[in-house]
Formats: structure tokens, C-alpha cells, sequence
């Protein structure tokens, strides 16, 4: 296993209390986060969301994407729920990392895709890497889950892990002007599910 758990607390949020597990990938040398509601290791299929950082999204309100407000999504329809996980992985601008996503939004409003902005700066297209969510989801019991995302390379990216994708459950969110070029690249090119 190339993760290794670090510690546990209780996190409050808008959304309920929810216990953060914090993780190191001894490979990349990057910190992750796991939070989960109610008992996720009791068998039963767990909603979850594996969510990859965005700083612009997230924490800086950006409507250029949707991540922060899947982010948010993903955290409502857990609490609704009252069980379930979010995994908070450190992989910036689909793994390129913040400098260079800066660097590819310039690119994006000089006209190119997010997929041809990544490649011009010399980066396929998505670096990401789900491995690790799976692993840590499994430290924690997890055997069975109901993948909230649209995006099938998640699917494809926790196979062979122990964890068994009983449901892949779609995030439908409303676009914006801002987002309208992005989400339509996704959907086709990136084949996700909108």
C-alpha cells in the first residue's frame, strides 16, 4: 500500500460533523484527506466522492469550473444521506498543479480547451491518479460503493483495489456562462457524464 493513515479528528461543516482522516501517499509525497459520515465499514455500499483539489473552485469560489460546487454537492447529499465518504486529493489542475492550471487558464482565455491548454503546456490531458483514494477507502473498511461522479475514468481508476463500484451516481449541477466551454469539453472529449 503506498498510503499510510496519520490521523483522525472530528471536522464540523455546514453539512454536520464529519470525522477527517488524514493520509500520506509515501510515494508522491502528498497529503490527502478522507472524510467520512456515520459507519462506513459496516458493509453496506457507501456514497462517495472522490473530489480532486481546486484551489480556484474550492476555496476561492472560481465559476470558470463546477469542483467547487460538486464539492459542495457531494457534501449535501452525504449528510442527506447521513453516511458516506469524501476523498480530498491533492492533485491540482487535473495533476498538473496550481502554477501551471494559472498558466492554462491564460491559455483557455486566449481561446484553446482545458484539454488543449494542458497540452500545450506540454501535459496530457489528466494526470490524475484515484489509486490512492481506493487505498484509503479500504484502510478504513470500505468494500462497497456508490460512486457519486460523472467522470468514467474514476470508475476505471479504483479497479483492483478491493473496491467493488455497485452504482456510479451522476452530480447534475446547472452550467454558467463562465462554464459552458468547460463543461461542454468534458462532456465530449472527456466522455464525462453530464
Amino acid at each position: 500500500m503506498s498510503v499510510r493513515h496519520v490521523a483522525s479528528c472530528q471536522l464540523p461543516t455546514p453539512w454536520g460533523v464529519f470525522d477527517m482522516h488524514g493520509f500520506e501517499d509515501i510515494e508522491q509525497e502528498k497529503e490527502h484527506v478522507l472524510l467520512t459520515l456515520g459507519d462506513v465499514s459496516d458493509g453496506a455500499p457507501v456514497l462517495a466522492r472522490i473530489h480532486s483539489e481546486c484551489l480556484t473552485g474550492d476555496a476561492l469560489f472560481s465559476v470558470r469550473c463546477d469542483c467547487g460546487a460538486q464539492l459542495r454537492s457531494a457534501m449535501e447529499r452525504i449528510s442527506e444521506e447521513g453516511r458516506g465518504a469524501l476523498l480530498y486529493l491533492r492533485q491540482e489542475g487535473r495533476g498538473i498543479g496550481l502554477p501551471a492550471k494559472i498558466h492554462a487558464y491564460k491559455l483557455q482565455e486566449q481561446g484553446l480547451d482545458t484539454i488543449e491548454a494542458n497540452e500545450k503546456l506540454g501535459f496530457a490531458s489528466d494526470l490524475r491518479d484515484y489509486g490512492m483514494g481506493a487505498q484509503m477507502l479500504y484502510d478504513l473498511g470500505v468494500r462497497k460503493i456508490r460512486l457519486l461522479t460523472n467522470n468514467p475514468k474514476k470508475v476505471i481508476g479504483l479497479e483492483g483495489y478491493g473496491l467493488e463500484i455497485v452504482e456510479q451516481v451522476p452530480v447534475r449541477l446547472p452550467s454558467n456562462p463562465h462554464n459552458e466551454k468547460y463543461l461542454e469539453t468534458k462532456r465530449t472529449r472527456m466522455g464525462h457524464h453530464l
